[in-house]
């Protein structure tokens, strides 16, 4: 049985902000409170691939997670959509392409998708992640643990309990 909730993290840990997605992850091992860490499953992967629309079935919520050179500072908060990606056959998947072939493969709506695309400003190959992304990173960390979390893990009585 898969945990409700995944969080799916994708990047280059060799290529500066690129890595932010799997540092993130990094960050929330060890920041999730302990109540949590059997409802959460968490997949660090260094790109998006077909075989992830499997890892999204029977999921209440999945967060994906990936650094964004065009993106808002320092994240942005999406819902992506399904839609056609031709890219599945070669390159990564994108968010939308995922859900949609999710939605191909199980002729049903892929669960709740949330995107959190934190601002990357270097991805060359061999750099370190940036002060300004690491910044980023540390936003990030605090928008999932303290507004993220309480969609996933509604309060049964909807108090202001931190999750």
């Amino acid at each position: 049985m898969s945990a409700p909730v995944l969080i799916l993290g994708w990047g280059n840990l060799s290529r500066g902000d690129d890595a932010l997605g799997p540092l993130l992850l990094d960050a929330l091992h060890l920041g999730l409170p302990d109540r949590l860490r059997e409802q959460v499953e968490f997949l660090d992967e260094f790109q998006l691939k077909i075989e992830h629309a499997m890892a999204l079935l029977g999921r209440r919520h999945v967060l994906l997670v990936n650094a964004s050179p065009s993106g808002a500072t320092p994240f942005e908060v999406s819902q992506p959509l399904p839609a056609p990606d031709q890219s599945y056959t070669s390159d990564p998947l994108s968010p939308p392409g995922l859900l949609h072939l999710y939605q191909e493969l199980h002729a049903t709506s892929p669960p709740p998708c949330t995107l959190l695309a934190i601002r990357a400003e270097r991805v060359e190959l061999g750099e370190a992640p940036s002060t300004q992304a690491l910044q980023n990173l540390d936003a990030a960390l605090r928008w999932v643990l303290t507004e993220w979390l309480y969609q996933a893990f509604p309060a049964p009585d909807h108090s202001s309990a931190a999750p």
